[in-house]
């Protein structure tokens, strides 16, 4: 059996190093201090070659892409907001407008012109009254019948199409948002889908009912958009 090798003479036998004490730190500042981020400059244009466009392969055949999720649209019947709900949200939002309408037609009877004609004759005796509306009455209708119609597109439009609830909704927790993104619908939409419930009158106002039994809770005008109400 052959012996191990001996170790040249030039290197220590084994376990004969000295302590770590023996060596002597480096001094302070010997070495630079590492480089800060954003330091080295960014490469120029053109270092780097982008990556390749439309080089990769194509599916194969008869491969399936699935649609992307209906957001808003895949929540059981329970999850959007019920139809009483939304009757009383649809009345405080209305209250207004009555109220401004309410008061231009208040202001047209009081500053009209009266006259009173008597009849006396052998039936009896009876009085006849005619009311004549007045410029200023006109004009103050005119004016609070405006009012009425920028709460409108203010409140339905803008408030609603921006956060997806009117001041009514927002009282009553919901909000109107779409099936396809689940995010309010916007100024414009959120008008046509205001028009879009004269299609639930012409039915004799049965579309107003169809959130009773709809699964997703809807009128026809939430068909007719692609709306959904669901609780803020």
């Amino acid at each position: 059996m052959s012996e191990p090798p001996v170790p040249p003479s030039n290197f220590p036998p084994p376990g004969n190093f000295p302590p770590p004490e023996a060596y002597p730190p480096p001094p302070p500042g010997a070495y630079p201090p590492p480089p800060q981020p954003g330091a080295y400059p960014p490469p120029p244009p053109g270092a780097y070659p982008p990556p390749p466009q439309g080089n990769y392969p194509p599916p194969p055949p008869g491969y399936y892409y699935p649609p992307a999720p209906n957001v808003a649209g895949a929540f059981p019947k329970e999850a959007y907001t019920p139809w009483i709900t939304r009757v009383l949200a649809y009345l405080i939002d209305t209250l207004p407008v009555l109220a401004l309408t309410g008061i231009g037609q208040g202001l047209l009877l009081g500053t009209g012109t009266n006259e009173c004609v008597n009849d006396s004759g052998d039936t009896g005796y009876s009085v006849a009254c005619v009311s004549e509306p007045s410029a200023l009455g006109l004009t103050l209708l005119m004016v609070f019948s405006l009012a009425g119609f920028a709460f409108v597109l203010w409140n339905i439009g803008y408030r609603q199409g921006k956060t997806g609830s009117s001041i009514g909704k927002s009282l009553m927790k919901f909000k109107v948002v779409s099936e396809k993104t689940g995010q309010p619908i916007g100024f414009g939409p959120s008008i046509l889908r205001q028009l879009a419930h004269i299609v639930d009158a012409l039915i004799c106002y049965i579309g107003y009912l169809f959130p009773l039994w709809d699964a997703k809770r809807q009128t026809l005008a939430d068909k007719i958009m692609s709306t959904v109400c669901l609780p803020r």
